[in-house]
């Protein structure tokens, strides 16, 4: 079905498409290209069928997320481009996604008009997003990975809502290699010091969070 203005999921990706104008008038200084192609890709990338939990809904609440923690950063616009990119390219069977996505925004920035420090930028913290472990006093990095992992930290019927369209998307794996694979995410992200980096990400999602996730490792390990 075609998407319209009117229908629920148009009038999202139009709301959409006016952050990213906005987002790339704020960081270039030409005119041209028109950045609207680029979005309606981005978009069309983010809306894959294999995708079910990496989504343009996903895409949404990172965004956001960073509006939220916007205060921490030291460059909310170029953090708000690498949100753009950060799952643009994502295969589920596949290792490579943060790196391919950081090639597509090297590819795609300059073309916009988008600077080479401000590009090399945005595709570092793209690549941050495999290991969510800025550096300290990274707050662009830090403010990224807190929006990105704030799903961590929402009511039990979010994140139990999280936890299984991340199953759909690792249909292909069987029952007990997921169950496997997933309880060792979990036991190495219940490990960390710290999942939340910025102070206002820590104060409202951390003790969510580690309570979403132990409460799925024994359900995983009953």
């Amino acid at each position: 079905m075609a998407l319209t203005p009117e229908h629920p999921s148009g009038l999202r990706h139009e709301g959409l498409r006016a952050r990213w104008r906005e987002t790339v008038r704020q960081v270039r200084t030409v005119e041209e290209p028109d950045p609207g192609p680029y979005a309606d890709d981005l978009l069309a990338r983010w809306s894959e069928p294999q995708r079910r939990y990496h989504t343009v809904d996903h895409l949404a609440a990172v965004l956001g997320h960073l509006d939220t923690l916007a205060a921490h950063a030291d460059d909310i616009e170029t953090v708000r481009l690498a949100a753009w990119f950060h799952d643009a390219v994502y295969r589920p069977d596949r290792s490579e996604n943060e790196e391919r996505s950081a090639h597509l925004c090297e590819r795609a920035l300059p073309e916009l008009g988008v600077d080479a420090a401000r590009t090399a930028e945005v595709a570092r913290l793209v690549r941050l997003t495999v290991s969510h472990d800025p550096d300290a006093g990274d707050r662009d990095g830090e403010t990224l990975c807190d929006a990105d992992l704030a799903v961590l930290g929402g009511t039990p019927q979010e994140y139990a809502a999280y936890a299984a369209a991340v199953r759909e998307e690792y249909g292909f794996v069987p029952d007990d290699a997921f169950r496997a694979g997933r309880a060792d995410v979990l036991r190495h992200l219940l490990g960390l010091p710290r999942l939340f980096r910025t102070p206002l990400g820590h104060d409202r999602w951390e003790l969510l969070a580690r309570r979403n996730l132990a409460t799925e490792l024994e359900l995983l390990t009953a």
